[in-house]
């Protein structure tokens, strides 16, 4: 009897939690091809980088029309995000007080040229999500330009360098090796199916 009593009130606390759930009646299940559409992510490798290529020459000219309102001439802004700064990496000496930026609150400043791992991640976040009012509206080529032009002003490339789907994974940032491996043993592992 107390069993069915438990049963009978767990019915109801789950009935009216479901009826509580909101139902808006609208939206759909994406397709497959909106998905691939939105699989913006380009690996290390570069792979699914498109035609185009810039320069830092004129990614200048980009950087000044739809980054610096935001970010500062040179983007040196810490309004928004500081993006430019020495390419040292960050490690156990840089991260002494004489390789803090004091103008940050006395923390390391995370710049392209001192943090970022691979100029390819550069590349596929301005593509995705830059310039902050319209993000994805840069064209390839625009993308190439300012990516070369952000990793100029950070001392990584030369300001004539081409920067294309080949040459772009090629470029060696200052901080490739500064990031160690997850030693967690269910990294990089495909998820269990749960017990029932």
């Amino acid at each position: 009897m107390v069993a069915a009593s438990v049963l009978l009130l767990l019915a109801a606390v789950a009935s009216a939690a479901h009826a509580q759930m909101p139902k808006y009646g609208v939206g759909r299940a994406p397709t497959a091809e909106e998905v691939k559409a939105w699989d913006l992510t380009i690996p290390p490798s570069g792979e699914g980088l498109p035609p185009g290529s810039g320069t830092a020459a004129a990614g200048k000219a980009v950087f000044a029309q739809r980054c610096a309102s935001c970010h500062g001439e040179k983007g040196e802004d810490p309004k928004y995000r500081v993006i430019t700064g020495a390419s040292r990496p960050l490690n156990a000496a840089t991260l002494t007080p004489k390789g803090v930026d004091w103008l940050l609150g006395g923390e390391p400043a995370l710049t392209i040229g001192s943090f970022w791992q691979y100029a390819t991640t550069l590349w596929s976040y301005i593509n995705r999500s830059q310039p902050f009012d319209e993000p994805g509206s840069l064209t390839p080529e625009q993308v190439y330009a300012a990516t070369a032009y952000l990793l100029y002003v950070n001392g990584i490339i030369g300001e004539q360098d081409v920067m294309n789907a080949r040459t772009l994974p090629q470029v060696k940032m200052p901080n490739r090796s500064g990031f160690v491996p997850d030693a967690r043993p269910d990294v990089g592992k495909p998820p269990q199916a749960k017990k029932r």
